[in-house]
């Protein structure tokens, strides 16, 4: 992986898995809200050994040059894309005000795809190169807890399917990741248990999917049989659980 773009390149399970990619020599792309911080994790990835550092910045809340951003990432051919931005609004904010509400699913999904659209045709000139979505558990199912957020989860690993139907033909990966619960700063105010996992584990396991031209990849591998389960349960029982 010589040239990767890492899209929301501060968040936590961006940078653990640009850390791991920069020890393998990879050039990084950076994308993101604040300068500062990414100079910060600029400086971070090339004391882990990165072939060099470049940084774009954008605010997915208001950014529409996506097609100059992707050229200036774009470079001479990206190997590598890892889209991992969003934030996660507090679903009793969300669901009563219809801005906070729009706000929430541009960043985390239309934004996301404009970059995607963005990028796919450069993808599919070129004939290889993988492109890693951070999805989530919670566009599997909408439930009350956070159906604002998993329903722009949802759109987004939709997209994502139909791009990699789109560009399997032309020998690019589109993976699709789906982590479960992870402690990072975004689930800061939440109660942890068992089930969460930490961005190096989700860091390794995009790495190891990207590697093996994986498709979809639920992080860890439990949550596949978790969100079966919860997919499977009839719309009555469902309805009556809090989830």
């Amino acid at each position: 992986m010589k040239r990767v773009l890492v899209i929301g390149a501060s968040s936590a399970i961006a940078v653990a898995t640009a850390r791991l990619l920069a020890r393998r020599g990879a050039f990084l792309v950076l994308a993101g809200r604040s300068r500062q911080r990414l100079l910060t994790v600029a400086a971070d990835l090339e004391s882990h050994g990165a072939a060099g550092v470049a940084l774009l910045e954008f605010d997915a809340a208001i950014t529409s040059n996506y097609e100059q951003l992707a050229a200036e990432a774009w470079g001479d051919g990206l190997d590598l894309v890892l889209l991992a931005h969003g934030v996660l609004p507090d679903q009793q904010a969300v669901q009563d005000n219809v801005v906070a509400t729009q706000l929430a699913m541009q960043v985390n999904a239309n934004s996301a795809i404009a970059w995607l659209a963005a990028l796919a045709h450069r993808f599919e000139q070129r004939g290889a190169g993988t492109i890693a979505v951070l999805s989530s558990v919670a566009g599997d199912r909408g439930r009350q807890s956070n159906y604002v957020y998993g329903a722009a989860k949802a759109a987004l690993t939709v997209y994502t399917d139909g791009l990699r139907n789109r560009l399997t033909g032309c020998g690019v990966c589109v993976v699709t990741v789906k982590p479960g619960f992870v402690d990072t700063p975004m689930t800061h105010g939440f109660s942890k248990g068992p089930l969460w996992s930490t961005p190096e584990r989700i860091a390794e396991g995009i790495v190891r999917a990207a590697g093996r031209r994986g498709r979809v990849v639920y992080l860890p591998g439990f949550w596949r049989y978790i969100m079966c389960l919860i997919k499977l349960l009839p719309g009555r029982l469902f309805d009556r659980l809090s989830l």
